[in-house]
């Protein structure tokens, strides 16, 4: 990876994978400035880590869209339940009505590297809800046209999850376990670590900024999610 200086906006950065966004940005030796929008305190401090904080989610697009230096890399790792949200349509103004207001901010203001982590497995043409949703915003923010997309696609997370379903937590210890007993070779196929998404969203967010990659839509599978946050990983400075 560049040594050169980047600046990023990140949002998302409390929850599971974007809090390892946040750590694996400030980890990087080209020391990247890092604006952080959120609802809660971030779990880190940096001299070039900016949190702006407020509970009024639709300041957020305005916020990001008045961020100087205007930021070279966009990462959202937005997202919450139906239980936390408290319905499917507060949900929804969440995972979709906010994400796409702010792609469409960073896309107005200038950046040049949108970066997605969306699922495994959904489309716009599915049947269930929130498949169908994850899909929508996929086909909305392609429409965007930034210099570079990237949307990763990941499958089960793996990692402490505060809001997990009975069903998902199980199935995430499972894997959790699975994973450390064989170094991921076991689960590697349908579940990844956060970190390692993470990783894989970082890596795939700078190789477009350095034109690494001639494509201006990069979809991120499971494969390459490991790839990039593990296996290419470790040769990383």
């Amino acid at each position: 990876m560049s040594e050169q200086a980047v600046s990023t906006a990140l949002v998302g950065c409390t929850g599971l994978v974007g809090s390892h966004i946040l750590s694996t940005l400030l980890s990087l030796p080209s020391h990247p400035s890092i604006q952080a929008l959120g609802r809660r305190s971030l779990p880190s401090t940096a001299p070039l880590l900016t949190p702006h904080i407020s509970s009024d989610t639709s300041t957020w697009p305005t916020t990001l869209s008045k961020l100087s230096p205007t930021p070279s890399i966009f990462l959202s790792a937005l997202g919450t339940t139906r239980g936390i949200a408290g319905s499917f349509e507060a949900q929804r103004a969440i995972d979709y009505d906010l994400n796409l207001s702010l792609a469409k901010a960073a896309k107005e203001s200038g950046v040049k590297v949108y970066v997605l982590i969306s699922s495994a497995m959904v489309s716009s043409s599915s049947s269930v809800p929130y498949s169908k949703m994850k899909g929508e915003l996929e086909d909305e923010v392609k429409k965007l046209d930034f210099p570079y997309t990237v949307i990763l696609k990941p499958g089960l997370l793996v990692g402490s999850r505060e809001d997990s379903r009975p069903g998902e937590a199980i199935a995430r210890a499972i894997a959790s376990g699975l994973s450390k007993l064989s170094n991921g070779w076991l689960t590697d196929s349908f579940a990844q670590d956060a970190d390692v998404v993470a990783k894989a969203a970082v890596n795939a967010g700078m190789q477009c900024l350095e034109g690494k990659r001639a494509e201006k839509l990069w979809i991120v599978g499971q494969s390459d999610i490991v790839k990039l946050g593990k296996n290419e990983w470790k040769a990383a400075p």
